[in-house]
């Protein structure tokens, strides 16, 4: 069976799953984790694994562009510390992120991050590649007036396109049509991404797969611009 046709089985992600990530978050060692990492499967990564699987089918049900594998789509637990000088060995979070294609590389990705008191939702274009990135740019210039009415639209229903905290300084070489308008912002923008808050009490619901498909649905329309400026890519 296709992770599209997967059946229904996530009933929340558990109160367990919340206490053990706050656990770990107080704990962060393999001393602690090997021992209980069947909690973990059991708590945290079946739960991501069953939201994956169903919000790919209700996306398949209403017909927008997202697929993956379930398991697949559920990041691994493990941080990579090689170059950080944080060195603590796992993630105290669940995510999951898809994409139109299924590969966690596409750009236009929808993002589910579970964390005790930081759950949220995202979707955008994170951190694309230099030639992407300098074709979204060029769309919003070329399109100003569109672009700027389509953010405008989402921040109306409370889906505003935030600041990027890695914005550039200055305008890139090539953009600098851009200077001094309201696309200005966008244009030093690494990456053009919406999110939303999802408190604890929502994650915990089975109605969150809704929530994300409502969330999907809305942000379609920058999504559409980006896959537009990058030509299909």
């Amino acid at each position: 069976m296709s992770a599209a046709l997967a059946a229904r089985n996530f009933s929340g992600f558990p109160q367990d799953g919340f206490a053990f990530l706050r656990e770990l978050a107080a704990n962060n060692d393999p001393a602690w984790f090997k021992p209980r990492k069947d909690r973990y499967e059991a708590d945290v990564r079946g739960p991501a694994v069953a939201l994956a699987a169903d919000i790919l089918s209700a996306a398949a049900a209403a017909k927008l562009p997202l697929d993956g594998d379930p398991g697949k789509a559920v990041f691994r637990i493990y941080r990579d510390v090689r170059f950080s000088p944080d060195k603590r060995p796992y993630k105290t979070h669940a995510g999951i992120v898809l994409t139109r294609t299924g590969q966690k590389s596409d750009p236009g990705l929808l993002y589910i991050h579970i964390e005790p008191g930081g759950c949220f939702l995202a979707a955008g274009f994170y951190q694309p590649d230099p030639p992407m990135l300098a074709a979204l740019r060029q769309a919003i210039i070329a399109d100003a007036r569109g672009f700027l009415a389509l953010v405008k639209r989402l921040d109306t229903a409370g889906l505003p396109l935030g600041a990027d905290p890695d914005a550039v300084k200055r305008l890139p070489r090539g953009c600098e049509a851009a200077a001094g308008t309201p696309a200005e912002p966008f244009v030093k923008s690494r990456s053009l991404v919406i999110r939303r808050h999802v408190a604890d009490a929502e994650a915990r619901d089975p109605a969150l797969v809704a929530t994300v498909i409502d969330f999907y649905r809305s942000v379609q329309p920058l999504l559409a611009f980006g896959w537009r400026a990058i030509g299909g890519r």
